[in-house]
């Protein structure tokens, strides 16, 4: 599970880092802006990093931090699909589609090794 939520976590961190450049705060409504957007990585990077200490460690709370990071990975895409759908026009560089194609393929394995391990 280390090299799927390894990867998970990686897509998910660089899709943040491009998701500051297209002002993802705009179409998601975050309250304070970027001020806002802050505050939401701030809160949610260390619980992915600590979940991943978690894997790496091997502890019994591993498997519930894999699944939330599968999660996220899995809603980026959704998220970003539906608003392409919708006719968000930010995102649409080819390594900002690769990055989201990246957060469903890596949360996709991550969430299939979490339940894989839970049946070892």
């Amino acid at each position: 599970m280390e090299k799927s939520y390894f990867a998970t976590l990686l897509a998910l961190i660089a899709h943040q880092i491009d998701a500051a450049y297209w002002r993802e705060w705009d179409p998601f409504h975050l309250p304070g802006g970027v001020q806002g957007y802050l505050l939401f990585n701030l809160l949610a990077l260390p619980v992915l990093l600590l979940g991943y200490r978690h894997v790496v460690l091997g502890s019994p709370q591993a498997r519930i931090y894999a699944r939330i990071c599968a999660a996220l990975g899995i809603a980026t895409f959704l998220i970003h699909g539906g608003f392409a759908a919708a006719g968000e026009r930010s995102f649409h560089l080819p390594l900002s589609v690769a990055i989201i194609a990246a957060c469903l393929l890596a949360g996709s394995w991550l969430g299939w090794r979490s339940r894989r391990t839970a049946s070892v």
